[in-house]
């Protein structure tokens, strides 16, 4: 791997997995359009410091360099692709997310409980679920809705008890379905037994398990802020006072973060794994898994990345100098053993840095969740904007093209930290549905594993929050708190409203979920058919992906192939109709194998097939309607948000 220096040019650092990365981070923070760093790709990283000045000292680039230089691994020499990657049942499964405590409430104290999940399993059973994402279920003082563990082998009283807990196991099982549970090892919470006692003895063996500095001055050891504190300098660090010393903290005060430095760290993570998969638990969903490995010293974040990106010191940890090795052992000390699924939530990780860390060949993590696709460029959560869906479909294409074949993808709109995905598109209410199958349409027939979050099966949108008495979530108040330095509390209010992770932490509404399982026309029975129809046809697991139209603004359109079987894809991805696209013949499909020229477009209907006519020489074979969102498409319009789903036939339809 080539050395970068401030003498590399702009596309020399474009080409290394890091700094492509950190680029792509840098254009989708500030807005700037790609095509601004072609324009000037052989610009060296010396001039750019010294246009940059003004905004960028010294200091940053030392740091950028030293970031960048930390990675030796080169993603263009992995291991040979192959024709198609090896064959794994989280590949081919529907996730789907359960927040407990949001999720159902068997015994009626208005928390929800594991006696209320189990109560629900023939239901995910029939839409048909694959495997639960079940968020934290253990011992916890809350103080950030479970991700701070107390006791990692211990159930959460007011959720059940582990007797409980076993049933809901056995009971997935039994049902055909598995059981991912999340495991939050970047930091635990302060009353963990470990932490107690590394405040109680400082010379004793825990007190290495976590990030202590002895007190000099009564500042923090460095400046490095807090992801749920007020982004004053140094505001990571809580201060212990019976001993004179500092604790990190990188979320909540109540958020201790392990020294994965220490082997007996990461020693006890990997038994904790274990224990947890002899039991017959089937993966593990990792929080913020590449914060683990932090920068040796911890030295004082660069002012120009903390104001670039909102956190102070993110660049000593977000992608840190031992992560793969951690990673590594913890894979073949647990996951390995068992046959077991990893996925990795990685808050800033681009697509270079996830081919380290998700290939076949690796050992290291078996898919990531990246979430640049989740905000368009130059936006956060807390920016109260409309998504524009073609920045969906711009990231998508890039992904699909450029990620190796050896590589899955995750396919995500929502979790338990982001808001409603349909008020983030268009919250006019008479798009619900519209918007809501088209998610539903992308996220199921596009390559990778989906990963659906409690609710989204029905349209879920954003509550309606009036006051910050109803907000709960920590990490909202504490910005609430900061906002009102700079403005009014009416202002700071409709600031976190925009972002506020309490929107998807609501209580499940069962009465509209009954209400649309009686409707065949609703959400739901349009993500249950989508579901069906990719379990039955390995294609839409499987095959490969090529994209069509991909200049055209508003129009989303793709085709899905496995040998014979193929499969074609169209939304509109906008309020307003749009021109419906042409397509090749079927007789160009099975010749070529490839999706070239044009048919022109049939006419469509949800409750019956749909055809669309293949050009000269096909025979009998022609694309079938299999599914769209609207009850009387168009030959040549699209109307808003329609999707539709077409399947190459021979003489029947499919």
């Amino acid at each position: 791997m080539q050395t970068i220096t401030m003498k590399s040019t702009l596309r020399e650092v474009y080409a290394h997995p890091v700094g492509h990365d950190v680029i792509k981070k840098i254009l989708l923070t500030t807005g700037i359009p790609e095509r601004a760093l072609t324009a000037a790709g052989g610009m060296s990283l010396r001039t750019a410091a010294k246009l940059a000045e003004k905004v960028l000292d010294a200091a940053f680039w030392e740091t950028f360099l030293a970031l960048i230089n930390t990675e030796k691994d080169d993603p263009r020499e992995l291991p040979g692709e192959r024709k198609q990657s090896a064959r794994q049942w989280w590949k081919e499964a529907v996730f789907y997310q359960i927040y407990p405590r949001s999720f159902a409430d068997a015994d009626g104290d208005g928390v929800g409980d594991l006696r209320g999940i189990i109560g629900k399993l023939d239901e995910l059973k029939r839409f048909g679920v694959d495997a639960v994402w079940l968020s934290p279920v253990y011992d916890s003082p809350n103080d950030d809705n479970g991700y701070d563990i107390r006791d990692y082998q211990k159930i959460l009283a007011e959720y059940g008890t582990m007797e409980e807990f076993d049933e809901l196991l056995a009971g997935l099982h039994a049902r055909g379905m598995r059981l991912m549970m999340d495991l939050v090892v970047n930091h635990t919470s302060d009353e963990h037994r470990w932490f107690r006692e590394a405040v109680r003895d400082p010379k004793g063996p825990y007190h290495d398990y976590y990030l202590f500095r002895k007190n000099s001055d009564g500042s923090p050891p460095n400046n490095w802020t807090s992801f749920f504190g007020q982004g004053k300098p140094g505001d990571a660090w809580n201060y212990i006072g019976e001993n004179d010393e500092w604790a990190l903290h990188l979320f909540s005060k109540k958020q201790m973060d392990l020294n994965w430095d220490n082997p007996s760290v990461r020693a006890e993570v990997a038994a904790i794994v274990r224990w947890w998969l002899d039991k017959g638990v089937d993966g593990f969903r990792m929080d913020v898994i590449n914060y683990i490995s932090k920068r040796q010293g911890l030295p004082d974040g660069n002012a120009g990345v903390g104001e670039l990106t909102g956190y102070t010191g993110i660049e000593h940890y977000f992608y840190g100098p031992r992560l793969h090795e951690y990673l590594r052992e913890l894979c073949a000390e647990s996951f390995a053993r068992y046959g077991a699924c990893s996925v990795g939530e990685t808050p800033g990780i681009g697509m270079e840095m996830a081919k380290l860390l998700t290939h076949e060949s690796r050992g290291e993590l078996d898919m990531i969740f990246s979430f640049d696709h989740l905000e368009t460029p130059g936006h956060t959560r807390f920016d109260d904007y409309r998504y524009d869906l073609n920045e969906l479909k711009r990231y998508y294409i890039e992904w699909m093209t450029q990620y190796a074949s050896r590589c899955q993808m995750t396919l995500f709109f929502e979790n338990h930290d982001n808001p409603r995905m349909i008020s983030k598109v268009n919250p006019d209410p008479k798009f619900r549905h519209a918007v809501g199958t088209l998610l539903a349409m992308i996220q199921l027939t596009l390559k990778g594993t989906p990963f659906l979050y409690q609710g989204q099966e029905y349209g879920a949108v954003n509550v309606p929050f009036t006051d910050l008495s109803q907000i709960s979530d920590v990490e909202s108040i504490n910005l609430y708190r900061q906002f009102c330095e700079t403005m009014s509390e009416e202002e700071a209010f409709r600031k976190i409203l925009a972002g506020t992770r309490d929107h998807a932490r609501a209580m499940m509404d069962w009465e509209e979920a009954a209400a649309q399982r009686r409707d065949r026309d609703s959400v739901y029975y349009f993500y249950k058919k989508l579901i069906a129809l990719r379990k039955a046809h390995k294609a839409l697991v499987y095959g490969d992906v090529k994209f069509v139209h991909t200049g055209r603004k508003n129009l989303f359109a793709w085709y899905r192939k496995a040998g014979g079987d193929v499969w074609y894809v169209e939304c509109n991805l906008c309020e307003k109709r749009i021109a419906r696209p042409k397509r090749p013949s079927a007789a160009e499909v099975i010749a070529q194998t490839r999706m070239l020229s044009a048919v022109e477009a049939g006419t469509a209907q949800t409750k019956r097939p749909f055809a669309a006519g293949g050009g000269s020489g096909a025979g009998n074979a022609r694309f079938q309607g299999a599914l769209t969102n609207v009850k009387k498409p168009e030959r040549r319009w699209m109307q808003p948000y329609e999707a539709c789903l077409y399947r190459l036939t021979g003489e029947r339809p499919c």
